[in-house]
């Protein structure tokens, strides 16, 4: 199979072993995120540490996301886009092990390499899947964002049973470094390597072109828009939860069943989209869903929850594919789609750590609820404007004289 990826690569794994080494990476990044919020009063408790520090540990992650993506297409023309990604999982694992530390520094230098791991992955998943699988790659990115929803509900739903079992919430952070472990033995076993150097050409089409286009910026804004949402949500909803009346361990309930049913809807929202002949009515529908979710869970009645969980979670399920989908049907090719997604997850994630920042202000001001909800439906209410226009059927492509144009 012919590749953009530089270098030659020994061989070509088959798409099934690829499909499940992409689920196998997957898996790893989001538990690093949405188990901590679980953990946040005991954490809070043990360190002493204010609100205000606490929320910056909910956003360091989402902040690191944002700054580090950009430096996977860079890396990559220097490593291979192989050895990029095992230096991801190293950097994660160390991050994981770092945290369970306990101690305030390491917490805080933990998550940030945590988050550092996390960006600079996801930044070359959707590119490597335009690679290997070009003809059905919005549909395969649907099982990579599934893979991405069943580890955060993992997480969530894990933590305090782990914290309890391990005997402490710092022991409950640091065995997720397991699963990283495992992940970049399995990348590095099965996953062929360059025969020769990487060059380091740069190729057509840069940074600049890309910041010029209207498009990518669309696709962008509505990223970090959908991802601030689902990244307060990772951060803030057990408390916010709790706040509402619930107890901490079945807040962490709904929270992590809210993320699992995000499966589904991550898996059948590239196929809904599909059917027409733009992406607009499906990214509306989801919008829809994770706004109805967020208001019944924090403002309607308390019988009414489990409804709320369902609608946030199928809602933030194909939000976040949508997302991921649209890098690469926006693109005509897995050069541009690396791009695409270090400028998308890049400054959208940057954008999208000002979420769970703003809520921890929120919640230091005790604005309430009430407040907060209505945060959150213009949040949402933004991210469907972005997504009446990324949704069109538009595509970034090089042209013959190497200029990047849209068709």
């Amino acid at each position: 199979m012919a590749t953009n990826d530089p270098g030659q690569r020994r061989g070509t794994p088959s798409p099934g072993v690829f499909i499940a080494l992409m689920v196998l990476v997957g898996l790893n990044l989001r538990p690093a995120l949405s188990s901590l919020a679980p953990l946040l009063p005991r954490i809070e408790a043990d360190s002493g540490l204010p609100m205000l520090a606490i929320g910056a540990l909910t956003t360091l992650p989402v902040l690191c996301l944002g700054l580090f993506a950009p430096s996977a297409p860079w890396l990559s023309r220097r490593l291979g886009t192989e050895r990029t990604l095992s230096l991801a999982l190293v950097i994660l694992a160390a991050g994981l092990g770092l945290r369970g530390l306990a101690a305030p520094f390491w917490l805080f230098a933990g998550t940030l390499l945590v988050g550092a791991g996390i960006g600079i992955a996801g930044t070359l998943l959707p590119a490597l899947v335009k690679r290997e699988l070009p003809d059905s790659a919005d549909l395969m990115t649907g099982v990579y964002t599934m893979a991405l929803c069943l580890g955060g509900a993992l997480g969530a739903g894990l933590s305090i049973p782990l914290a309890e079992a391990l005997g402490g919430w710092a022991a409950a952070l640091t065995s997720w470094a397991a699963l990283a472990v495992v992940s970049l033995i399995a990348w590095q076993t099965l996953m062929p390597t360059p025969t020769r150097p990487p060059t380091t050409t740069p190729a057509r089409g840069d940074t600049g072109a890309l910041l010029r286009q209207p498009l990518a910026w669309q696709v962008t804004l509505y990223m970090g828009c959908q991802s601030s949402l689902a990244y307060i949500v990772f951060g803030w909803l057990p408390a916010l939860l709790v706040e509402r009346g619930y107890d901490e361990v079945e807040a962490g309930w709904m929270t992590g069943a809210s993320v699992m049913l995000q499966l589904g809807a991550a898996l059948s929202a590239p196929w809904l989209a599909r059917l027409g002949r733009d992406q607009r009515p499906a990214l509306m529908l989801v919008l829809s869903l994770t706004a109805g979710g967020f208001w019944t869970l924090l403002q309607g009645p308390t019988e009414w929850r489990w409804a709320g969980v369902a609608l946030l979670g199928f809602g933030q399920g194909g939000g976040f594919s949508m997302a991921l989908s649209l890098i690469v049907l926006r693109t005509a090719d897995a050069r541009l789609a690396g791009k695409l997604s270090g400028m998308v997850q890049g400054m959208g994630y940057a954008l999208a750590s000002l979420g769970p920042l703003g809520v921890g202000v929120m919640l230091e001001l005790d604005l309430g609820l009430a407040g907060i909800t209505a945060a959150l439906l213009a949040l949402a209410a933004a991210a469907t404007v972005f997504a009446l226009l990324a949704g069109r059927n538009r595509r970034l492509a090089s042209d013959d004289a190497g200029r990047l144009v849209v068709r």
